[in-house]
């Protein structure tokens, strides 16, 4: 039997309009997707070449940086600053910007970063940032219309908040060095959107307990449902496990859009709720979650800590 993999869907623009046929298509290809894996890789073409290597070399220069300065980025919400080596996972850098398709939460970091400046990194940053959050917003409105909620859809959208993390990660050393990059986890965010830079080592684990080995390429952004879009939609996406395993001897660097929602309560959509499908999910707030789970010993602990927060048992 051969290896379960992702769908890949493509996700052209000038394809995506609306209802269109192109449109019901790839809607019902990443539905089928998201409702079977938690996960697909999307071609999208919102993110031109130039802009690709552009936002690949702001990564190495932020990363270049000494690490007193990067210790600069704090936030007061858990998983959005910047995270050194950690010790169960040492080949391991990130480095977050809160309100990333906002001018001012781009100029906020890069002048914490380069006092005098850095345009080139927050022009890249900015258009990088607004071109996957569109991405996400085109796959919202696919779940949403399947699902009929298109009303709870965009108060969803229009309360989104978007966190852009640059991470880095190191070869590991030594023949018999740990590969291990990142730890089996679901993410706390509500979507999360990746894209690699060309380097293997993203698994995605299925239902059935196996790992897809997710294969990069400059056009591919991997789409994956977080812990709380699962509470959302009742369980009827699940948020994947996934890891990474380093692989040969080159640095991996890697970018991630993920999206919380700020100042409206998650709720599951009426609509999603009948004898057959009763709510698993109290309503909740998205970052009492975040902290609850970077701050309490349940949230360490627990093995899917978005019902062991919220869950009706």
């Amino acid at each position: 039997m051969a290896p379960p993999k992702l769908s890949v869907i493509g996700f052209s623009l000038k394809n995506l309009i609306p209802n269109s046929s192109s449109w019901i298509t790839t809607c019902s290809e990443a539905m089928h997707a998201l409702e079977e894996h938690g996960a697909f890789i999307a071609k999208y073409d919102g993110v031109p070449q130039e802009l690709d290597d552009a936002i690949f070399l702001a990564s190495r220069d932020l990363f270049d940086l000494p690490t007193d300065v990067k210790l600069l980025n704090t936030t007061d919400t858990p998983y959005h600053g910047y995270t050194g080596q950690i010790p169960s996972m040492p080949l391991f850098e990130s480095l977050g910007i809160e309100n990333a398709t906002t001018t001012g939460g781009v100029e906020k970091i890069t002048k914490v970063m380069w006092p005098s400046g850095n345009e080139n990194f927050s022009k890249s940053v900015l258009m990088f940032s607004k071109a996957v959050a569109e991405l996400y917003q085109i796959v919202m409105r696919m779940v949403a219309k399947s699902y009929g909620i298109e009303e709870n859809c965009e108060s969803l959208l229009e309360s989104s908040v978007h966190v852009l993390r640059f991470m880095k990660y190191l070869c590991p050393q030594g023949d018999e060095g740990n590969p291990l990059g990142v730890v089996p986890h679901t993410d706390i965010s509500f979507m999360t959107i990746l894209h690699e830079k060309q380097v293997k080592g993203l698994q995605i684990k299925t239902k059935e307990g196996q790992w897809i080995e997710v294969d990069p390429s400059p056009s591919s952004f991997i789409v994956m449902a977080g812990d709380v879009c699962m509470a959302w939609t009742n369980g009827r996406i699940e948020a994947p496990y996934h890891r990474v395993m380093m692989q040969g001897k080159e640095e991996r660097y890697s970018l991630g859009i993920f999206t919380f929602i700020r100042d409206l309560n998650i709720q599951i959509p009426q609509k999603l709720i009948d004898e057959d499908n009763p709510p698993r999910f109290k309503e909740f707030d998205h970052y009492k979650y975040i902290h609850y789970h970077r701050y309490t010993n349940d949230g360490k602990k627990s093995e899917c800590p978005i019902e062991s927060y919220c869950g009706i048992n």
